[in-house]
Order: structure tokens, then sequence, then C-alpha cells
């Protein structure tokens, strides 16, 4: 029987969302031990700019950089990296507030439950005690700006945490092009012209190129960033607007002078019509304003964000508009859509990259041959869509959940409706205490919980099953994963000091 697989790959566009999904198409498909060869070429073009503000990340960007055995010194060297464990937010729910949403659980389970299902338990016999916060070993970690990875042995509190990164995005898109280029992946620096479909079909037959060539396909994803040049325009796939739910529009970035000492966390300050972002690197701070221009002017948005900066400006802020939202298909006949053309959620819990390389984990365990079975389309479609609408709710969430009426746009955040899911998410956790999971490969519960309890919603009740566990034995386990967690933090070193060894190539 004839072979099906594929045999040419055309990859739409460079940029971080091109080359993260060059990376991995190039290992699997350009090997030479193959008996049916498989070409990946990569065609972008300098004149079109890249959008380049994800330089935050979640910790399951490690299962992608392992997965393609990149280590993690030389990466962190090339990309300017830092390390982060989490996020700090301030002025959310409340002005004057701060909250942390930390990486890892809160210390070790008590019966299965969740450790602060009994820290509520003692906070109602003890409205002092501290915060849940300081049985998050991530958390304290940050809070003292030390960081260390979680070393291999036994579990303790001391391991209890996960990590991320803040890194240079053109560095890192220029890294994994370095890597796919090793690995087989061909690129061409061109503009795309024109694009050809079948007449039958109505599949993507090749691309024409600005310098008169034509480059065929047998699988095109586009990544041609909001453009969508393929998905949207070639195969006119729907936008869903979710701007109803997420009215911000606009995003200022602007990087400044990088000031010690290099925190292991993103900030998130809350301003009157939007967040700020902050992003610390080796070589200098990332910093951004995402803003509703309903509620706030360019000029006034401009000034908001450099009068906010901790550094000396290194540029002027560039601009990007956009909708929230998603496309309705993102795979459609032979075009699949990865990154900012299949659909586009503000970076306010750095899952933009993430939802790139979700769409990339999807499409090689789903990976068609050259019949492009239908069913493939829609199951990626299913995934995708579920994955989109989880993240959006858990970023609607901080909007909708706190107490700020002090403009307008932070009073219509709390008028607005919200998906019947997040509805449901919302008023368990408020009458019991507990959280729902709707998508196992989201964020999980610790997660939630630091959102909830962050933005000042406070359980009715606690888990009744609390009371069925002897109070001493609780009080005990408590202050002593505190006391661990607080030892073991001591003992790590600064997170620049840390970052500098490793940069160095020295064994930290």
């Amino acid at each position: 029987m004839e072979s099906r697989a594929l045999r040419r790959v055309v990859i739409v566009g460079g940029g971080s969302a091109g080359w993260i999904t060059a990376a991995p198409l190039a290992r699997m498909l350009c090997r030479p031990d193959l008996p049916d060869h498989c070409d990946v070429t990569v065609v972008e073009s300098a004149e079109i700019g890249t959008v380049g503000v994800g330089e935050a990340t979640l910790p399951t960007i490690s299962f992608y950089n392992q997965m393609l055995g990149i280590d993690e010194a030389d990466f962190v060297r090339k990309t300017k990296a830092s390390f982060k464990l989490g996020i700090e937010f301030c002025d959310w729910g409340r002005v004057g507030h701060r909250f942390f949403h930390g990486f890892g659980g809160f210390g070790p389970a008590i019966h299965n439950r969740p450790l602060w299902a009994f820290w509520l338990r003692l906070r109602e016999l003890d409205p002092h005690l501290p915060s849940y916060e300081e049985w998050s070993t991530a958390t304290m970690m940050a809070r003292s700006s030390r960081f260390v990875p979680p070393q291999p042995g036994e579990p303790s509190p001391a391991n209890a945490f996960n990590y991320a990164y803040h890194f240079d995005a053109s560095l890192y898109g220029a890294y994994l092009r370095d890597y796919a280029l090793r690995h087989g992946a061909q690129r061409i620096e061109a503009t795309i012209v024109r694009v050809e479909t079948s007449e039958q079909d109505g599949f993507v037959t090749a691309v024409h190129l600005s310098d008169g060539r034509r480059i065929e396909g047998d699988l095109f994803i586009d990544c041609s960033g909001f453009r969508a040049l393929l998905i949207g325009g070639a195969m006119n796939s729907l936008y869903e607007d979710w701007s109803h739910w997420l009215p911000c529009d606009r995003a200022l970035a602007v990087p400044c002078e990088r000031v010690d000492p290099m925190t292991p966390f993103t900030t998130s300050t809350a301003r009157s019509a939007g967040w700020q972002w902050r992003i610390p690197l080796q070589h200098r701070t990332g910093n951004g304003l995402v803003y509703c221009s309903s509620h706030l002017s360019d000029d006034g948005a401009a000034q908001l964000l450099l009068s906010h900066l901790d550094g000396k400006a290194l540029d002027q802020p560039r601009q990007q508009r956009f909708v929230t939202g998603r496309r309705k298909q993102g795979w459609v006949k032979n075009v699949v859509a990865i990154g900012l053309s299949s659909g586009f959620l503000e970076p306010l819990e750095s899952t933009s990259i993430q939802l790139i390389m979700d769409g990339v984990g999807r499409l090689t365990s789903l990976l068609p041959d050259r019949d492009f079975a239908p069913k493939l389309a829609d199951e990626f479609n299913r995934q995708m869509a579920y994955r989109y609408e989880s993240v959006r709710d858990f970023i609607i969430l901080h909007y909708k959940l706190g107490e700020r009426r002090d403009s307008e746009f932070w009073r219509q955040c709390a008028a607005m409706s919200i998906p019947d899911a997040l509805a449901h998410q919302i008023e368990l956790f408020r009458q019991t205490g507990r959280v729902a999971i709707l998508e196992p490969e989201g964020f999980a519960e610790p997660s939630w919980a630091s959102l909830f309890f962050g933005l000042g919603l406070t359980p009715q009740r606690y888990d009744p099953y609390i009371d069925l566990v002897d109070l001493e034995q609780i009080r005990r386990h408590l202050w002593g994963v505190r006391d661990a967690i607080q030892h073991a933090v001591q003992l790590m070193p600064s997170h620049t000091e840390f970052v500098a060894k490793l940069a160095s190539s020295q064994r930290p």
C-alpha cells in the first residue's frame, strides 16, 4: 500500500509561534531514518513585525523544552532568562491590596484534603492566623527573592513548588529557529502575495511569494499572527468575539533598564482602565499596559505606563490593538492555526506562549496524513475550543470577582454577566469552599484557590470533613509545614545570584 504520510509541511510566519511550531515538527518529521522524508519549511518576512510581548510563561514550558532536549543553562544564557515562581497582583480586588498566585500547592494534603481547607478551619478559631500564603513555598521564595530549582529526592515543603521563566521573546524565537534548522527545517525569507487553493476541494495547494516562487505543501500551519492569512483569509474561519467579557482592546509595551534585585516573579498592577505588567530579565525589564480604549486614551495610556516604570525607558511604547476571542475552527481542511491567528487572550496569566504550545502538542498528537480525515480536525477544534474557554474564564475571574468600583471600567466589569461555567465555580467556592476543576489540563486547584482568596472571596463554610480530623493534629501539621518552608527558603541563594551563576555556566 502506498504511504500517505505528509511530504511537505509549510509554516506561514516565523516569530515565536512559527518557531515554537517548527522545532518539534522538524525533530519529529525531518529524521533521516524515516522511510518517507518530509520537508518542514517556514516562510517568514522581515518586513512584517511580530507582537513580541510574550515574555512570561507557565511551568509547563519545562515539558516542551525537555521534549526537545534543551539544556536549561544554555537556554537561560541565550534568551536572557530569569525564573518565575508566580505572579504578584497589586491593587486587584481592592486598591492597596496584594496577593500572590504561586506555582505549586500549599503544603502536603491531609486525608486527601488540601491544606488550605484546614487553614480555613483554624482561621475561624484564630482570626489572627497568618495568611494562607505562608504555606506556599513559591510565594515565600518570591517574597524573599530567593530561588533554587526543586531538588530530587524525598517530597518535602522545600520542593513543593513549580517554576517557569521570563525571557526575551525575540531571543527565544531565534533560539528555536536555530534548533529547528539544525534538525532539518528550511527557512525562506519572503512575503506571501497570494494563497492558491484547489477548485476541487478548497484545500490550500501552495503559497506564492513576492520573488515569484511558488511553495507547495500538504499541511499548512498559519502562524501569521492577527492577519490570519490562511485560516481567516483562505479558509474564512469566523472569529468569536469575547470583548463583552474582556473589554481591554489595546496594549502598550516598553522595555526599561534593569533594577535590582531581579525578582523571581511577574508583577501585575491593576490600573483605572486595565492593568500593567512588569517582567524582569537579565538585561532589562519588560513593561506593558493592557487597557480599554473606551475608558483611557492612547496618550493617557502611554503617560500612565511611562510614569510607573522603575527604570529608565529604553524605547518608546509600541502599541498593539486586538479583539479578545478565538477562531470558531482552528483547523479547516489542510490549514491549522497556531498562535494569534487562532485567537487572543490578554497575557494576564502568561498563557500566550502556552496556548501556542498547546496547539502544537495537539497537532502532533493528531498529525494527519495526506487524506486529512475530517474527524482529526473535529477533535483538534473541540480540544482547543475547550482550552481557550477555560483560560478565558480564569482571566474573566480577575475582573469580575474583586471589590473595585472606583472607575467606570471597574464598575462595568463588576456588572457584566459571565459564562455559566465560571459562575458555577465561583458560587461553589463561595458556598462550600470547594474548587471545581472543569479542565484537568488547565489551571489546577491551588491556582483557583489563590485567585478566589486573593480577590476577597471568603467561603461561607468549610468542608465538614475537616471536623472529623483531630484539631491538634491539624495545628501540628500546619505549623510544622510553615516552619519547614521558612527554614528551607532561608537556605536558598538569591534569585539574582542563582541566575548569574547559571548564565555563566558555573554550577550554582
